[in-house]
């Protein structure tokens, strides 16, 4: 079983002073970042020059994860910025399967989200097809949501077909993910966790990073 990768986000950084708030997170495993089109999520972050940026200056690779309209049209343009994960919406591509491949052909990992509402189902048989499934725990929009337990069983679900299949496929959560909660997504499966203010809110993040990979390590020994 590989370690728990911490994905801290950096909606919950500081805008102003970007570059030396990545300096202080160069124990993450990922640094995850979302963009926001004002479309398919009421809220407007940043863009390809942002991410770009960010990719230039970040001491770990880049998680993005796209809440965006025409993921098909505009996804591989983040690949091809130098991104190690692309993320899309399920509810928003067109051609889900054929996207995730055209990510991989670039080089980037391909991911694909669920919102809380929107079923695992059409998942559970393209496993293959994908490197990450990020199951969302809040609704997508806005950092500093609570943690929506009830979406623990769509996790568990994936996790089941996962093993059952062999696959090497990455189970993310993302939303409300700190000290309370990260035991009990672990525990449904979940391997990839953002933290946004649990990181960033911290007085020495790599601390809090250290402290969130040893939880989600004790409680993923603990799974059956």
């Amino acid at each position: 079983m590989s370690a728990p990768r911490i994905n801290p986000s950096i909606l919950a950084a500081d805008f102003v002073n970007m570059q030396a708030e990545l300096g202080r997170i160069s124990g993450a495993d990922f640094v995850h970042v979302d963009v926001m089109d004002n479309h398919f999520v009421p809220n407007l972050t940043f863009g390809p020059q942002m991410v770009e940026r960010v990719q230039a200056t970040s001491p770990v690779p880049l998680d993005v994860h796209l809440m965006i309209d025409d993921p098909d049209r505009w996804a591989p343009g983040y690949a091809e910025l130098g991104a190690a994960s692309v993320t899309f919406h399920l509810e928003a591509a067109a051609e889900p399967v054929a996207l995730a491949r055209r990510l991989r052909q670039i080089g980037a990992r391909a991911g694909v989200a669920i919102k809380p509402g929107t079923s695992e189902e059409p998942l559970l048989e393209l496993l293959h097809e994908f490197d990450q499934i990020l199951v969302m725990t809040v609704e997508p929009g806005f950092g500093g949501q609570s943690f929506m337990p009830e979406t623990m069983p769509k996790l568990a679900r994936l996790a089941d077909a996962a093993r059952r299949v062999d696959s090497a496929v990455w189970l993310q959560v993302d939303g409300g993910i700190a000290r309370g909660t990260i035991e009990q997504a672990a525990s449904a499966g979940a391997d990839t966790f953002v933290a946004g203010s649990a990181v960033f809110g911290a007085e020495d993040p790599d601390a809090a990073i250290a402290g969130l990979r040893a939880q989600a390590a004790g409680a993923m020994a603990h799974r059956h």
